[in-house]
């Protein structure tokens, strides 16, 4: 049978230097902190990020940016009151942006997950977003060709999960997590209680295992204790 539930430093160590990696979380929200907590130990370099943020505080993916082991960061929203590491890296030269509006992120996103190609979205048509892209005029509105967003690995987080993988997620927490689980060709899920199979009610499964490869069992931690 099927057992994907693993330790942590298990499942990190197939993560190589040069990976691009989807990490999920709305800010702090269902951020997998002691995942990446995982890959700042495995040491590895170049790596790609795409998630909503760049980091809040010190805590989380604002650590592991602090580290120099990303190269370039793909996400929606790189800067706010607490994004100082992002702030000081991006300025002095040694992180690369791609800006990517939210709503253009999920379906681009959710895009490579189902297998489609390129979408038109009419979000970012006339603006510094566009530039160099292919438009179209279709049913009197303006739209930009937009590319699908895979990644080779995405760290989640979810609530609950059991050895076959499949996934169920506390409120808010669960953003991007099951858009990301589907665009990654391995997906890692940090759960805080792995349970039986059958003790998940099937129509409260929002990722099916056949998107998770591993589960890893952690508590996490709160960003608070973490200088955040």
């Amino acid at each position: 049978m099927i057992n994907k539930h693993t330790r942590l430093g298990d499942a990190i160590s197939h993560i190589k230097d040069g990976s691009t990696i989807m990490i999920g979380g709305f800010g702090t929200a269902g951020q997998p902190a002691e995942l990446i907590d995982g890959l700042i130990e495995l040491g590895v370099k170049g790596l790609t990020i795409i998630s909503n943020n760049a980091g809040n505080g010190n805590y989380g993916l604002a650590k592991l940016l602090k580290t120099g082991a990303v190269d370039k960061v793909i996400c929606s929203f790189p800067r706010q009151a607490d994004s100082w590491v992002f702030d000081e890296l991006y300025l002095s030269g040694k992180i690369e942006l791609e800006l990517v509006p939210q709503g253009n992120l999920a379906c681009r996103i959710q895009a490579a997950g189902m297998g489609l190609g390129a979408i038109f979205t009419p979000t970012g048509y006339g603006t510094l977003l566009a530039e160099g892209k292919e438009t179209r005029h279709l049913d009197g509105k303006d739209y930009v060709l937009e590319m699908p967003i895979k990644a080779d690995f995405a760290l989640i987080k979810a609530h609950q999960g059991d050895r076959w993988g499949n996934l169920v997620y506390r409120k808010s927490a669960r953003n991007f997590g099951p858009i990301m689980a589907m665009a990654a060709a391995t997906t890692i899920a940090q759960v805080s209680e792995v349970v039986e199979l059958g003790k998940l009610d099937p129509e409260y499964i929002i990722t099916p295992g056949i998107f998770v490869q591993y589960v890893v069992e952690a508590t996490p931690s709160s960003p608070t204790k973490t200088g955040a």
